[in-house]
């Protein structure tokens, strides 16, 4: 018992901020595909899903707006634009206006971008 106690994780899971980000965008974007694929009757978790998904996108305006970012401007500037454009078609989409679909969009190619230098493993 103590050999097993005291030895290596077997695959211990490193965890950077590209990972975390990673994971955030994931599951919101589960939530908003499966709260939006639930019809008019499923309203409430969708504006659930929306709520998370605006929160999300209001803490990486703030992030990529920060004078300590390192991204390079132009991203942090694409970054808070679509920022943005969630926040607006957000309220279309909770007014029945819109459908979900741009943002599960959106969410999907960061997703795609953070995933892209293979640090995290799914």
């Amino acid at each position: 018992m103590a050999k097993t106690a005291y030895s290596a994780p077997r695959q211990a899971a490193i965890r950077t901020p590209r990972t975390i980000e990673y994971e955030a965008f994931a599951q919101i974007t589960a939530r908003l595909k499966s709260a939006s694929a639930g019809g008019a009757g499923n309203f409430p978790a969708l504006a659930a899903a929306l709520h998370e998904n605006r929160r999300l996108w209001t803490t990486l305006a703030a992030d990529v707006a920060g004078a300590g970012n390192a991204l390079p401007e132009t991203l942090r500037a694409r970054l808070f634009y679509l920022s943005e454009f969630t926040a607006i078609h957000t309220s279309k989409v909770l007014s029945g206006k819109e459908s979900a679909d741009p943002l599960i969009e959106i969410n999907a190619a960061v997703m795609a971008g953070l995933g892209h230098t293979g640090e995290h493993a799914r």
